[in-house]
């Protein structure tokens, strides 16, 4: 056995009995089964279907080309979305980066360098010693360092899967631009809806006014009656002002989704009113749940990555050797051609890395490992537990909505009836202006609350589809 073997071996001994080693340190998260959380129950009376999953458009279902067009705009002109793509980018330059650093590097040098070389310098030819030189060199040198255990392929692997992470979240951004749209929209349609009612109760109190201005003329009513009428009426204008203010701060918000100046959101029409239809939950939701949310599948494969980290981490405490080369031609002097077969030169590099004693660094760096897998698995799950209790809140709101819609729509009929009985028995002296009033005010209560109730419905749907995932899938990644 050479001195080189027996060196190595001597090393290779050394290293398995001082050198530091990943014992006791491990991960502690662990994955949530999507079947383990219970939700039977809460879906017991809802209608399941195979098909209820959002279509990648689903904006079309609502049936307004308004909206679509919006939508189909501020995904071609949000600002955001370029953030996000350009994240993307980041990520996949690092993945490269990594793959880069598992293969063999090479590279070529060819310089010059004049120097008055020293007559005591040993190194050089007398000839040159005590003169002004020319050194010049044309080298070719070729490093790698070897994966003896699969490190850099781990560490490959780990910013594969953060860059598969950060294309989901940009996918991801582009349904929440598509959402956050449409409830703007939705928010604009209630604040016309809230005009219209403002409309309907200054209808109404100018409608109080006129008839207590006669009563007043004729002697049947007293000023301050007429002034009391003329302040609900004042009140009125004031909320049609409102609505009017409302209906701007819309259309300015839109305007900001779709990457655009003020005046875009003046030429927005008024919305129809979003219909959601039957609200529907797709049967195997928990098990399909986690392939059709973004966040979801994105949190999943920031999972993965941190798994690998651990394996490159652990690959440290591990001995590893690498290889250099050089080769080239090196020639001392003016009159001397560098391209000459006595000035070649070469030398080879072969090296054993081995961690002995490193002041706890290595534990450390994978003790951080375990904790930033432990960190992704508990966002992991959380999203997960978080993502079947908004299905399952949002479906149960929906619900409660369309109840109520019913409830308050006999209210608004009943109200309505008041409110004209309320009126004729003013207008023939049987009741005083109180009577109108208090039927007035409830006619109005109830159609506020309507209007509230419309648009939380569209603006509920809207965020049930984001909440089953908004149309993500496979076949949705660009």
């Amino acid at each position: 056995m050479n001195k080189f073997s027996i060196a190595m071996v001597f090393a290779l001994s050394v290293s398995l009995v001082g050198c530091a080693t990943p014992g006791g340190l491990h991960p502690t998260g662990k994955t949530l089964d999507a079947d383990s959380l219970k939700s039977k129950q809460s879906f017991a009376n809802v209608p399941l279907s195979p098909t209820a999953w959002p279509a990648q458009d689903w904006w079309v279902s609502f049936g307004d080309p308004q909206l679509s067009a919006l939508i189909e705009e501020a995904l071609k002109t949000n600002p955001s979305l370029a953030e996000a793509e350009a994240r993307a980018k980041q990520a996949q330059a690092v993945a490269d980066s990594a793959y880069a650093a598992r293969l063999p590097q090479a590279d070529l040098e060819a310089g010059a360098s004049g120097t008055r070389l020293s007559e005591k310098d040993p190194i050089y030819p007398q000839y040159v010693l005590g003169h002004f030189a020319w050194g010049k060199s044309v080298t070719a040198n070729l490093s790698w360092d070897i994966d003896l255990w699969g490190g850099k392929r781990d560490a490959w692997e780990a910013a594969l899967g953060r860059s598969r992470a950060a294309e989901i979240e940009a996918y991801a951004a582009r349904i929440q631009l598509s959402v956050n749209v449409a409830r703007a929209y939705v928010a604009l349609g209630y604040a016309f809806a809230e005009k219209d009612v403002a409309e309907g109760e200054l209808q109404r109190t100018t409608q109080t006014l006129t008839l207590t201005r006669r009563l007043v003329a004729g002697g049947l009513g007293t000023p301050q009656q007429e002034a009391f009428a003329d302040s609900q009426a004042a009140s009125a204008e004031q909320q049609m002002a409102q609505a009017d203010r409302a209906i701007d701060a819309a259309r300015s918000s839109l305007s900001v989704l779709l990457g655009q100046g003020p005046d875009r959101g003046l030429s927005i029409a008024r919305p129809n009113l979003l219909d959601p239809g039957l609200v529907a939950v797709p049967d195997k939701l928990q098990v399909d749940l986690i392939g059709r949310r973004a966040d979801l599948v994105a949190a999943r494969w920031q999972v993965e990555a941190a798994s690998q980290d651990i394996k490159a981490a652990k690959t440290e405490f591990l001995p590893n050797i690498s290889l250099s080369a050089m080769a080239g031609l090196v020639a001392v002097g003016d009159n001397v051609n560098v391209f000459q077969l006595p000035a070649r030169t070469y030398s080879v590099g072969p090296a054993l890395s081995l961690p002995i004693f490193d002041g706890g660094r290595l534990r450390a760096n994978l003790a951080g490992a375990d904790a930033r897998y432990d960190e992704a698995v508990a966002h992991y799950n959380s999203l997960l537990i978080g993502a079947l209790n908004d299905v399952s809140d949002l479906v149960s709101a929906l619900s409660s909505v369309r109840t109520q819609i019913t409830l308050e729509q006999r209210a608004k009929q009943d109200a309505e009836r008041s409110w004209r009985d309320a009126m004729s028995a003013y207008k023939g002296g049987v009741s005083g202006p109180l009577t109108p009033l208090a039927s007035r005010q409830q006619l109005l209560l109830v159609d506020q609350r309507l209007a509230t109730l419309r648009s939380q419905q569209a603006d509920l749907s809207v965020r049930l589809i984001d909440a089953l995932g908004g149309g993500y899938g496979v076949s949705a990644e660009r």
